[in-house]
């Protein structure tokens, strides 16, 4: 990994944990709507992004959740796998919002990982517990993917990370 990479992935890791840490109320718990979610997309764009977010990921739960042990388990693994899956569909999918529908879908329907981390630490009904935290990644991810798109348009994530 070269130098500028290295250092975009920083920046990235470094946003969600900063957003993480203002939303804490909101992010962690039996009930989840973690804004710096959005970043997931970032996968979309260039898949040298994925450091940045697992490492972001594991970071914000380090430090800010509540249920720590869990957390490095279940949510960094739900995000690895995630981004994994959407780095392997996207070089059938050519366009970008088909990518990030895909990206956002992926990250829904893996909520499950995260439903089981709430059921065996609070005892929390499955079904029930992966549709909330469900719905919350979906909402994200759905008002997360034309901001990222617009800020694409100024940016443009897959050269920022290239050499």
């Amino acid at each position: 990994m070269n130098t500028k990479t290295l250092a975009v992935n920083g920046i990235v890791a470094a946003l969600y944990v900063v957003i993480s840490f203002i939303i804490q109320p909101i992010a962690f718990g039996r009930f989840q709507f973690r804004v710096p979610e959005i970043f997931n997309h970032l996968i979309v764009f260039n898949k040298k992004y994925f450091f940045g977010i697992v490492i972001g990921v594991f970071l914000a739960n380090l430090f800010f959740s509540p249920m720590v042990a869990y957390d490095l388990v279940f949510g960094v693994g739900q995000s690895a796998i995630s981004l994994l899956i959407t780095m392997a569909t996207s070089r059938f999918i050519k366009t970008t919002w088909a990518r990030m529908l895909v990206n956002t879908v992926v990250f829904t329907i893996t909520m499950f990982l995260i439903a089981l981390e709430l059921h065996l630490a609070f005892h929390l009904p499955f079904i029930a517990t992966w549709l909330v935290t469900a719905i919350g990644e979906f909402a994200v991810l759905v008002i997360g993917a034309p901001i990222m798109y617009l800020i694409n348009k100024r940016v443009d994530f897959e050269k920022i990370i290239e050499a």
